[in-house]
């Protein structure tokens, strides 16, 4: 057996310590080569120690140095890098085989599509690279005939349902749509009134995952399943059309593919992030991850709801920004970004995110953005917006 050589960016983050607890459990199967945290330097340390990297990267070269120091203290010869730069460095790295994009937000992009572009099995949890820049990431996988995996339970779940082959040709392979599920977040049935005066507690509460903050906010506005449907659309060759959600409070079904001759096709599981991971990390075969087997009887039950966008408009900005295409959803994504930010931060109450992104979307141009110059613009001007947009202290 080949030792599949890792890099794996954003380490400290939920995805990537899920990644390496699947790691740990098949030494003789997965070698880690480079792990990148942005603060978190007690984490990325331990990490360090337990698994021997090459190189690890930080987020400043004033960390950089105190983590080089602390491992250089224990005798281990690990180079410390840090920067933007750096993470493209580790991400094309010759020696690497497969690289796990886990950096939340926009700065996942340029590494992601540093390892795209180095030909290598990219594992993706970062969905702001296709939400962003969908049409110049997915065309680069097929220039540098990279290896793209979904790492989104949702995705992966698609990517498992779909048949095999699938050349993104829905009539060709007798595909009619994909059902993403959504669990509905903690504020499923909370009175609309209250949503206005929730704290970022209870919107990191998530009824079924464990996530890191921003994601459950995300989870808790649904933007996190507006963002899933863009990704869907470039991962499968889509159209908004052919991708509705669910809500499904159990979150036991990841997601479902439906076919032309009435079938549908789904994929169960509890509700662990190893699942997916060690299904990329080992594709096309299958290895243990840790995770519990499904117990139906203890399930007994699945509901399924449509989502009510009075309650999450966030998701229907996210199928407004699918539809206008060019820049919008780059707009959408950075203004979500700026806006959960200032919630976390207690500067903008819950029930005014979604304000603040369509008010951005408004105030910013639909334009073409077919480079990543364009992109990035786009996302500069939407931040710059949606900060004055924030209320003044």
């Amino acid at each position: 057996m080949r030792v599949q050589r890792l890099t794996v960016l954003g380490a400290t983050g939920s995805i990537g310590v899920s990644t390496l607890d699947v790691v740990a459990r098949h030494p003789q199967r997965f070698e880690v080569v480079a792990l990148t945290g942005y603060r978190q330097l007690a984490v990325l340390a331990d990490q360090c120690r337990r698994f021997k990297p090459r190189y690890a990267v930080v987020g400043s070269l004033a960390d950089a140095e105190k983590l080089a120091a602390t491992l250089r203290a224990e005798g281990l010869l690990i180079e410390v890098l840090a920067g933007p730069e750096a993470l493209c460095q580790v991400a094309v790295l010759p020696e690497v085989d497969a690289v796990m994009a886990a950096i939340v937000g926009a700065a996942g992009l340029p590494p992601t599509l540093a390892a795209v572009s180095a030909g290598k099995r990219v594992l993706l949890a970062n969905k702001e690279a296709l939400v962003i820049a969908g049409s110049i990431f997915m065309n680069e996988v097929k220039r540098a005939g990279a290896t793209l995996l979904p790492i989104d339970s949702e995705h992966n779940a698609v990517f498992q349902s779909m048949p095999a082959g699938f050349s993104g040709d829905f009539a060709r392979h007798g595909v009619s749509r994909i059902l993403l599920t959504a669990s509905g977040g903690p504020f499923r049935n909370t009175p609309l009134a209250q949503l206005e005066n929730v704290t970022p507690e209870q919107a990191c509460a998530h009824p079924n995952w464990s996530m890191g903050r921003k994601i459950s906010v995300d989870s808790a506005t649904m933007m996190n399943k507006g963002l899933e449907v863009i990704e869907a659309r470039w991962l499968f060759n889509a159209t908004p059309e052919q991708i509705e959600v669910v809500i499904h409070p159990q979150s036991v079904i990841h997601s479902l593919v439906q076919y032309v001759d009435g079938s549908v096709m789904a994929q169960l599981g509890n509700p662990d992030m190893r699942t997916p991971i060690a299904h990329a990390l080992a594709y096309p075969e299958r290895i243990e991850a840790g995770v519990a087997p499904l117990d139906l009887f203890s399930v007994a039950q699945l509901n399924f709801e449509r989502p009510d966008l009075d309650r999450f408009p966030c998701l229907a900005l996210a199928y407004r920004a699918l539809k206008a295409g060019g820049n919008a959803p780059a707009v959408l994504n950075a203004a979500n970004e700026i806006a959960v930010e200032a919630f976390l931060d207690r500067r903008l109450p819950f029930g005014k995110i979604a304000a603040v992104i369509a008010a951005t979307m408004d105030a910013i141009p639909v334009v073409a953005a077919d480079d990543l110059t364009a992109v990035l613009a786009a996302d500069a001007a939407a931040r710059i917006a949606a900060l004055a947009l924030l209320p003044q202290a």
